[in-house]
Parts: C-alpha cells; structure tokens; sequence
C-alpha cells in the first residue's frame, strides 16, 4: 500500500532495517551518540550553527513538538498572536488556551493566504505588545505554504519572536532561519524526514531558550534542551523512531539534502497535477502557492470522496480527505516518502479508470 496521505510515510527499506537494530538502554552511550547524532543532523539540514540555535528531541507526535514550544516559548507575561488560515492554525489557539495563555487569533478564510498587511496593522496597533506571533508553514489543510520570510522580518522590526509549525515542511521547503525575527519551528520525523511516528523536536534559538517559561512537565523544553546538552534525558525516549530518524536524515544527507527533496517532491507534485488535469481535475490551491509536499485538489463531479478513497484504496493508494467544510469539495495528495514517478502514473490511471468507470454508470 502506497501512503499519499501527510504523514506517516511509505518508508525506504533503508529506514525500515534501522528499526531493527539492537535495543538499546537510553542511559548508556550507545543511546547517548544517537541522540548527539539526530541533534546534531537535524542542524545540519539547513546548515545552522549550534553556537546560535539549539535542536531538542522529545518523543511524541508533530502536535507534540508544537504544543512544547508554544507552551514553553511564549513567557509568564507574554502575549500571543495566531495566525490562522487552517486547522493546524486552529490547533494553535486550542493550545494557547489550554495553558492561559494571552492570545488572540487572525482568522482567515482556509482558502486564503494570510494577510500580511492586517497582521502587522494588529501588530501595530495593539494596547500592549505581542512578543509572539505563531503561524503554520505549510497549512496541510489545503496544501498552502505561507510567507514566513515577511512576518519574520516584521517581527524583528518589533521585537517580537516567529513561532513556526513546520511539522510538514521541515527537510523540503526552504524556512527563513538567517531572518532574526524567527525564533523556532517545531517539526517531525514522520514526514518530510521519512522516519516513522514517535521522535518530534523543536529547534529554537538558544536565545529563546534561556528565557524559557515553565508551563508544562513532558514537553518543559528548556529542561529538555540542558539535559539532551548534557548527554541525559528526563524520561524514556522512543529509542527505535530515533534509529529511523538518524537514518531518515542519513539518507536525505546522501539523496542532496532538502533542496533535491524539494525538487524531487516537485516534480512528483507536478506530474500528478498535470495528469489529474486531464481528467479535468483542478488544483484547490494555485501551484504557485502551494507546498510542494502536498496538493489539495477538487473532487471530480462525478465522484464523492468515499468513492474516490475506496476506489483508490482497492488499487494500492491512500489519499486523504479535506478537512471540516472542505470535506465534500477536496481531496489531498501527498509526495512525501518513498514514491517514485511511476507510482503517480499508477496513480493517475487509477483515477482516470474510477472516473470513467463512474461516469459510465451514470450514464
């Protein structure tokens, strides 16, 4: 079965041997090197400087990573801004408000970019400053990928620091980490990363850090980030998702790094959209402003989406469907993972036979 849904992935054989190397204690140094390891590549991605910016690992889901650094990276007295254009933006604020936080969230249509104009005039124009703004990267509610780049440079003009889901973009979208405004991304392995379910992480500014609030237990980052400095760790870590992440991040290093999974995503995005367009299948989202990790596209008019998903499913493929109001309209594609461009022919002919075969029974 071919995974096309965002996350987990189909795996290379690569990264599926590795889980079964040997079980390791996480208090010996052999558990030690491959949590120094995971660290220290997951840097090395986008080339960052450990001296400035610091990766701690925690073991759980993307929502995980997220919830970590919102809960521990806006301070005591901090004030909160949401940017939601999505589900996962949504997510944010469900989290603020679990943990009191001050904040108030941007709502835009889930079809829309964000409005970069109206952020910074709230920004602007707020009784008391916000020292955080929080956005997703890739809102996989649709397949958009949002300007981080101008919000980062906002907030730097302000003094206030970038929050960053880049739980599906993280190792194939290029993230603005040299703009000053941005203080941290939360991200996966599952993903782009092509590991399995289980290891999350932020990585943050050592900066942001050191002023790190305490809100929560499991997921204190800054606890997380002196022991995982220290060689230690607070509790037991999901040891085997860190043997498939190191070798998720081995294998991307040896493939060209995120620029040729960019490229290689891209070129699968791309050939999937051109075959659905014969089937007059349109784009959701216009290609320009769409990760290329995933593509939401329309719902052929003569298929609903539990047809389509059987159907599909039938033949070896996963999709995944639209999400809230958008259920009935969409369906996403996801290139993440072990997918070659014979599998998105495979995948177009099967379409393109559900359609017909649907059509012809209308008919």
């Amino acid at each position: 079965m071919l995974l096309l849904n965002p996350g987990p992935v189909t795996l290379s054989e690569r990264v599926r041997q590795s889980l079964l190397r040997p079980d390791l204690c996480h208090r010996e140094d052999e558990f030690f090197d491959l949590q120094d390891e995971a660290r220290a590549r997951l840097l090395g991605v986008y080339g960052l400087d450990a001296q400035d910016w610091a990766a701690v690992l925690m073991t759980g889901s993307g929502t995980a990573a997220v919830e970590s650094m919102i809960a521990s990276l806006v301070p005591e007295n901090g004030r909160l801004l949401v940017v939601e254009n999505g589900v996962y933006g949504e997510r944010i604020a469900q989290i603020a408000k679990q943990y009191r936080i001050d904040y108030e969230v941007m709502r835009h249509d889930w079809m829309s970019a964000p409005d970069f104009h109206a952020i910074v005039g709230r920004l602007d124009r707020a009784e008391r400053p916000f020292t955080h703004i929080a956005v997703i990267h890739h809102e996989t509610t649709t397949g958009r990928l949002n300007d981080l780049a101008r919000l980062a440079d906002a907030c730097a003009e302000r003094g206030a620091g970038l929050l960053v889901d880049a739980v599906s973009s993280f190792g194939a979208e290029a993230i603005p980490f040299a703009h000053a405004g941005l203080a941290a991304v939360a991200a996966t392995a599952n993903k782009c990363l092509h590991a399995v379910p289980g290891a999350a992480f932020v990585i943050a500014r050592q900066a942001s850090i050191a002023r790190a609030a305490s809100r929560t237990y499991y997921l204190d980052l800054a606890r997380l980030a002196k022991l995982q400095a220290q060689r230690n760790t607070p509790f037991t870590p999901s040891v085997h998702a860190y043997y498939a992440l190191v070798e998720g991040l081995r294998e991307l290093e040896d493939q060209g790094g995120w620029e040729a999974r960019h490229a290689h995503y891209r070129a699968l995005a791309e050939r999937a959209a051109s075959g659905f367009a014969t089937l007059g299948i349109e784009a959701a989202v216009p290609a320009a402003q769409s990760s290329v990790v995933l593509r939401a596209y329309r719902l052929p008019a003569n298929l609903d989406y539990v047809q389509l998903h059987d159907g599909l499913k039938a033949r070896g493929f996963v999709i995944y469907a639209g999400q809230g109001g958008l259920a009935s309209e969409i369906f996403r594609i996801s290139t993440m993972g072990s997918i070659a461009a014979a599998d998105i022919d495979r995948l177009v002919d099967s379409v393109a036979q559900l359609v017909g075969k649907n059509a012809s029974a209308i008919a």
